[in-house]
């Protein structure tokens, strides 16, 4: 796919206080699905290229599960043939989307994260937001919903790119994109987020002390970062490092208690910091479904005590903080 697909994000882009890194972003983008492309994306690319030109009737960003609707309903040849193309985009892990009658029921109940954070964050009206790790843009949609002006995802799965390509041909919403970056290839001095979200990214750095003053430098004096992260029950400030996988996860490194890291944002300078939400995860919330059909966390627990992993560690709980980068701000490390 040529990056004439996110031509029209830099547009929006360029009227922006980021404009100035719009080209290098670009470039970047080109550069990660050029040579360096995944080897599935000729095929996914085809996917995208089969999608049906459909009229949209009605689109709304501020449902559970995102998505449109058309004049009416798709003859049953047609909503078989969509089904089709967009499985060939399998799995999908964030969501769900409804698109022209057609339901995607994904891993995660991603609409239910949202409604933890929703009422707590600042308002997003006319904001410029980040999100990272974003996976197919699933809470990018919720946040252009609640009033965001501009907002960049960026994951460096590639499939999730294309997830976010067919969800928004038929929405066609030109003030997202998910681009196929990791954080590590933003450029250096790129900032002036007014909200920026890292949301089940903090476990997967070998360093998160870094991760977190990399999300504080790409946000603007006074702007807000929504964290959420696997974290260990617990008072103290203790910090979980499993010796090999977690809950089925090879490229897990660190696991702390609230505490713990509430003090690991306020060490790197941020400021009024709270944790709103804090609980297990649970199957109702993350399961398998003919959208993703490969083990999910059911999978990882113990079949006998459901409190413990299978490889003998804490099930996975997960804590939602906020956190303010001070109007005037030195960092500390």
């Amino acid at each position: 796919m040529e990056l004439s697909a996110f031509a029209p994000f830099f547009g929006h882009l360029a009227e922006t206080r980021l404009a100035p890194w719009a080209e290098t972003l670009a470039e970047r983008s080109r550069a990660r699905l050029g040579p360096r492309a995944h080897g599935d994306w000729p095929r996914w690319s085809a996917a995208l290229a089969a999608l049906p030109a459909l009229e949209p009737g009605r689109i709304w960003l501020d449902r559970a599960a995102v998505g449109c609707t058309g004049a009416g309903p798709l003859a049953p040849g047609a909503a078989l043939a969509l089904r089709r193309q967009l499985m060939a985009l399998h799995p999908w892990r964030k969501g769900p989307y409804s698109l022209h009658g057609l339901r995607i029921d994904t891993e995660w109940r991603s609409d239910w994260k949202w409604n933890r954070l929703a009422s707590h964050i600042a308002p997003l009206d006319g904001r410029l937001v980040l999100d990272v790790g974003c996976g197919n843009g699933y809470h990018a949609w919720r946040m252009l919903g609640a009033g965001a002006r501009l907002v960049l995802g960026i994951d460096p799965t590639q499939l999730f790119v294309a997830q976010c390509l067919a969800v928004n041909h038929f929405l066609g919403d030109a003030r997202l994109a998910v681009l196929p970056l990791g954080i590590e290839e933003l450029p250096e001095d790129l900032g002036g987020f007014d909200t920026v979200f890292s949301m089940g990214v903090l476990y997967h750095r070998r360093s998160p002390l870094d991760h977190l003053l990399e999300l504080q430098r790409l946000l603007r004096p006074g702007g807000e970062l929504v964290l959420e992260t696997l974290v260990l029950a617990g008072a103290g400030q203790e910090v979980l490092v499993p010796p090999g996988r977690y809950a089925g996860m090879r490229n897990l490194w660190f696991i702390p208690t609230v505490s713990a890291l509430s003090q690991w944002l306020e060490r790197c300078g941020f400021e009024s910091v709270r944790c709103i939400h804090c609980a297990p995860t649970t199957s109702a919330e993350q399961h398998a479904t003919a959208w993703m059909r490969f083990h999910s966390l059911a999978d990882q627990l113990d079949p006998r005590d459901p409190s413990r992993t299978r490889e003998g560690h804490p099930a996975p709980v997960r804590a939602l903080l906020i956190a303010r980068r001070p109007p005037s701000h030195a960092a500390r490390a």
